[in-house]
């Protein structure tokens, strides 16, 4: 028999099984009742910058504190204080799920906590992820010859597709730094994308070391695409100059209009100029498991490499990036630096060789659980649904004296105006918002403020639909 060294205390462990089985079955409680009950809140909370910092405790307690309160406080100060992604009038920004299945997934990783950096660390995780990435690749109509990792966003996959072009163009890169290589190169390596790119484009360029400057942006036709003579006459600027293209990003759903870039164009530049062709489909993506979607991206396939999130609009929960690639090797090449206590004898792809990070969440469970539980018939029609309510609110919105529509609507973001100028567009999306039943949020075309209608959650309903467009007409009248 041991004795116990009395210099030890006694609560050194984690929480009693009895208090965790409390605590999880008040969050299930909590979790379901505010997926239930969400459209009936504000979507944005009336607060006030530093109203939640001063229901908080300045220092972090000594001693310990039941969950019972710990979750009390959460549905006091919380809850009740967040912007309500999951609210079905939360038409904002690109409208997003995370959905029951997906929650479910998230429970159960966070119950495991594992690392799946290398495939002996988590053997289920690392090949759960290879075969999810596979499904979304078939579910995309994408050859065979692609496979994908997860990250956690699209900045981050665009980050890690960027640095294997670089590395392609110029393999020096990896040993030498821009630093060593500037001796030799004498001109400038450069990247482009529509003026219209997603600013993950930009600060990948900050943090790779090119400098935003080194992004070119080229000029759009009247429907918020990539000229793609534009992009040939811009690459034959900088090649006269002595410069050094490597990369071009074509967007499949840009930001502020989901406009779809000509890829098959863009990819024959690309072939000719032997530049790395990167797609940004991060919210477009999802929506090519539709055939009648994916027609619109002809040429995806010829793509180098290509982000989607499913956090965006295959109802996962945040975060949720997948990159797909021609192959592992590109990554491999530019990332993979295994260290000694790192070294295992497995024959695979280890995912820490495929971008900068070490440590990776278990990511892949909930795509895998979301993909199952709605399958591929479910999820299109649900895709199908949110263009088609989006049509709805460009078709009421488009016969009203008061608004006009400024761009094309080939998914489910609309893009209006009020006629009475950027005043009125500002103050309609202010005073929509203000009611706390809508999101709204816009951006700029032509130099002009714009309102965006985003569409995309699992619980938008027609009522939704109608309610938004009633409450737009009936502000905009009064503008």
């Amino acid at each position: 028999m041991t004795s116990r060294d009395p210099s030890l205390p006694d609560d050194t462990g984690d929480l009693a099984d009895e208090e965790l089985r409390r605590a999880l079955d008040r969050a299930t409680a909590i979790a379901a009742d505010y997926l239930r009950d969400v459209g009936e809140r504000d979507v944005l909370p009336q607060i006030e910058p530093g109203d939640v910092s001063r229901q908080l405790g300045v220092s972090p307690p000594a001693y310990p504190v039941s969950m019972e309160i710990i979750l009390d406080d959460y549905q006091r100060i919380i809850e009740p204080n967040l912007s309500h992604w999951n609210h079905p009038s939360f038409f904002s920004y690109f409208a997003i799920t995370g959905s029951g299945p997906g929650l479910v997934a998230e429970t159960l990783a966070a119950s495991t906590n594992v690392n799946a950096m290398l495939w002996r660390t988590s053997p289920a995780a690392v090949e759960l992820e290879a075969r999810v990435c596979d499904w979304l690749r078939q579910m995309i109509d994408l050859p065979s010859e692609f496979v994908g990792h997860i990250n956690d966003t699209a900045s981050s996959s665009t980050l890690v597709a960027l640095a294997a072009a670089r590395h392609r163009a110029f393999p020096g890169v990896r040993q030498l730094g821009w630093v060593g290589l500037a001796r030799e190169l004498q001109g400038l390596p450069v990247i482009y994308a529509s003026e219209h790119v997603h600013s993950s484009i930009d600060k990948s360029a900050l943090t790779l070391g090119l400098g935003t400057e080194q992004v070119r942006k080229i000029e759009c036709d009247a429907e918020f695409r990539m000229d793609a003579g534009a992009l040939a006459r811009a690459i034959a600027v900088d090649r006269a100059a002595g410069n050094h293209p490597f990369a071009v990003v074509a967007t499949a759903g840009t930001t502020s209009t989901t406009s779809i870039d000509p890829i098959n164009a863009v990819a024959d530049i690309c072939e000719r100029e032997l530049l790395w062709l990167h797609v940004d489909a991060a919210y477009a993506g999802s929506a090519a498991i539709c055939p009648e979607i994916r027609q619109l991206m002809g040429g995806l396939e010829r793509a180098d490499s290509i982000v989607l999130n499913p956090h965006k609009w295959l109802f996962v929960q945040v975060d949720c990036s997948v990159l797909l690639t021609r192959g592992y090797d590109g990554l491999r090449e530019a990332f993979s630096l295994v260290a000694e206590y790192l070294e295992t004898d497995e024959d695979v792809v280890n995912p820490m060789d495929l971008g900068p990070q070490l440590g990776r969440r278990f990511r892949a469970l909930k795509l895998w659980m979301v993909i199952r539980a709605f399958g591929l018939d479910g999820l299109k029609r649900r895709i199908r649904a949110h263009c088609a309510y989006a049509r709805l609110v460009a078709e009421r919105l488009d016969s009203h004296d008061k608004f006009e529509i400024v761009a094309p609507v080939p998914l489910s973001t609309v893009c209006f105006v009020h006629t009475g100028g950027d005043a009125a567009n500002v103050e309609l999306i202010r005073r929509v918002n203000a009611t706390g039943k809508a999101f709204l949020s816009h951006t700029s075309l032509g130099g002009q403020t714009v309102v965006r209608v985003a569409i995309g959650n699992l619980r938008t309903t027609p009522h939704h639909i109608d309610a938004l467009i009633n409450t737009v007409i009936s502000i905009g009248a009064e503008l």
